[in-house]
């Protein structure tokens, strides 16, 4: 079955890369607005020979962790924490969706003006991403926890931060994990925003000189990267905690 849907997704790309050939070869637009596939290929194949395109891939990966796990971290205490107290989830709860809405691009004005062309800049950008999308959803699988769970813990003798750990956290965790997966596509973005704006080094940066040489193939040859990671990240990580929490709770919504 996995050979199978390998080879499926396997026609869909060479498909794709047949329709793109096709497109170019019938001259629909100049090759400043669509390469063609060999163009991209060989911008590919020079971006790794160079060592800017693995050196780009770290830089953003090491950004990209750094921010995620800031994230995670804050925002699985800020969500433990209007979940437990509901005066806190009345007052600020609002609060913090309304942040949520806010695109993680509109945060790069800001994280240059406080932190100038620096790491920190991108990483308060890839925090300020994801954290509330950590939160909300903590918040949420909390609150979800059935009440006779929490009263057999405590009848278990779980209280406070044991309580928390041993009960609350674990019987979330299809929430958090929901969670972690919304937060890292937030933060992903979040890291090329900011490097494709203001950062000195990066995939977004690269796609930026792209930019500024007019050299279309680049751009789209670091797109084609940024949604391969995107992919792998998935598939690697999340749909394997996925369906370790599918075989520990079951199905989950």
């Amino acid at each position: 079955m996995k050979a199978r849907t390998l080879a499926n997704k396997l026609i869909f790309y060479v498909a794709i890369v047949a329709v793109w050939q096709l497109v170019f070869s019938l001259h629909v637009a100049p090759e400043q607005v669509i390469p063609s596939p060999y163009s991209v290929g060989a911008a590919l194949g020079h971006g790794i020979s160079s060592g800017s395109l693995l050196f780009g891939i770290g830089t953003s990966m090491w950004r990209l962790g750094a921010g995620l796990a800031i994230a995670i971290a804050a925002g699985m205490v800020l969500g433990i924490f209007i979940a437990r107290f509901e005066f806190v989830n009345q007052v600020a709860g609002s609060f913090l969706l309304g942040l949520q809405s806010i695109p993680s691009v509109a945060w790069v004005p800001v994280a240059f003006l406080w932190f100038g062309k620096t790491d920190g800049g991108v990483i308060f950008v890839t925090v300020i991403g994801a954290l509330f999308a950590v939160a909300m959803n903590t918040h949420s699988g909390i609150k979800n926890v059935p009440a006779s769970l929490i009263d057999a813990g405590r009848n278990m003798g779980a209280s406070g931060i044991q309580l928390v750990t041993n009960v609350i956290i674990p019987a979330s965790f299809p929430h958090l994990i929901s969670g972690f997966k919304q937060g890292w596509a937030y933060a992903w973005r979040g890291v090329i925003s900011a490097e494709v704006i203001f950062a000195v080094l990066g995939l977004g940066s690269l796609m930026n000189i792209g930019t500024k040489s007019s050299d279309i193939s680049q751009v789209i040859s670091i797109l084609i990267v940024i949604m391969f990671i995107g992919i792998a990240v998935d598939g690697l990580v999340f749909k394997r905690l996925e369906r370790a929490v599918r075989i520990r709770w079951g199905p989950t919504s």
